[in-house]
C-alpha cells in the first residue's frame, strides 16, 4: 500500500513539473516564427508556433493581374504550410519538454502525435 501511495506522488511531482514546463513551452512557441510561402514567393505567411498570423506578404505584382481567385489559392496554401511547420514545431518543443520524464505511454502518445501531424 504504501509503495502505491509513493508512485502517486511521483506521479504528483511530475505533474507539477509538467504544468512548468507546458508555461516555458507555451513561451517558446510564441516566440517561435515560421513562414509559409506559396506561388514562388509572391505570397508567404509568417506564424508564431502557436499558429497565430503575424504577417501576410503579397507580391503588388499579383493585385495587377486582378485574379482574385489565383490570390485566394496562394494565401490559402502559405497558411496551410506555415500551419503545418507549426505542428512540427509544437510536436519538437513537446517532445524536449517530456524528456526524461518516466511517464508511462508517453512516449507512444507524443509518436502519435508527430504522425498525425504529417
Amino acid at each position: 500500500m504504501f509503495k502505491s501511495l509513493g508512485n502517486i506522488a511521483s506521479v504528483m511531482k511530475q505533474a507539477q513539473q509538467m504544468g512548468g514546463k507546458l508555461e516555458e513551452v507555451n513561451q517558446k512557441l510564441e516566440a517561435e516564427r515560421v513562414t509559409g510561402g506559396a506561388g514562388a514567393g509572391m505570397v508567404s505567411v509568417e506564424m508564431n508556433g502557436l499558429g497565430e498570423v503575424i504577417q501576410v506578404s503579397i507580391d503588388p505584382a499579383l493585385f495587377e493581374k486582378q485574379d482574385a481567385e489565383l490570390m485566394e489559392d496562394l494565401v490559402r496554401a502559405a497558411v496551410n504550410i506555415a500551419k503545418d511547420k507549426t505542428k512540427e514545431v509544437h510536436a519538437r518543443l513537446t517532445q524536449e519538454m517530456t524528456a526524461g520524464m518516466n511517464i508511462p505511454g508517453l512516449e507512444q502518445a507524443l509518436e502519435q502525435f508527430g504522425k498525425q501531424t504529417d
